[in-house]
């Protein structure tokens, strides 16, 4: 599932109480399991300046990255941090651990070859999903309209309960942007 997608659907899937109080929590749960992989696309990309194939066909899947990648999607490392938070009361860093297992039960299902070892480091599975998010090949341009009509949904839901202009503003530009990217990658092609 697309990044922007993880911030909006975990916003809804929280009550309007907690998204009040904990929004920036909910997002950066929602956002932190895939930072490894744009620092790492950034860095590959920019410094190391690597063809785009290379990039997700040889580099992505070395040990390192993987681990990182691995552990930043683990399910079991975020039941930890969580228990740990609640153990401390520590809500906020709560919410951002529960957001970050929503994040990966979400990327679950639509994860084929690419899929994440969500259960490390307990063991290496990895869930190949006979749909992918992106790969048309494995149902991508099926499950990008899904999860772009999710995501709409979701904006509907929570714009009247966004409060600030920049917000709002986030909400239609992610719409926007999955709208020319479904054209772009699944409609013109």
């Amino acid at each position: 599932m697309n990044t922007p997608s993880h911030a909006i659907l975990n916003l809804v899937i929280f009550n309007q109480q907690l998204r009040d109080q904990a929004s920036p929590a909910i997002l950066i749960g929602a956002v932190l399991p895939d930072v490894p992989i744009f620092v790492f696309y950034l860095l590959m990309k920019f410094v190391y300046r690597l063809p785009e194939k290379q990039i997700w066909s040889e580099v992505y899947y070395q040990p390192f990255w993987q681990g990182i990648v691995s552990t930043f999607h683990s399910v079991p490392l975020a039941v930890l941090g969580l228990l740990i938070a609640h153990f401390w009361n520590w809500q906020l860093i709560e919410i951002g651990f529960i957001s970050m297992v929503l994040h990966s039960l979400l990327d679950f299902p639509v994860h084929n070859n690419d899929a994440h070892r969500h259960f490390f480091p307990l063991n290496n599975y990895r869930f190949i999903s006979p749909v992918s998010y992106w790969d048309r090949h494995h149902y991508g341009a099926i499950a990008a309209l899904v999860e772009f009509i999710l995501v709409i949904g979701a904006t509907v839901f929570l714009f009247s309960s966004t409060l600030t202009h920049w917000g709002k503003g986030m909400l239609v530009a992610v719409n926007v942007f999955y709208l020319v990217g479904y054209y772009r990658f699944y409609l013109k092609s």
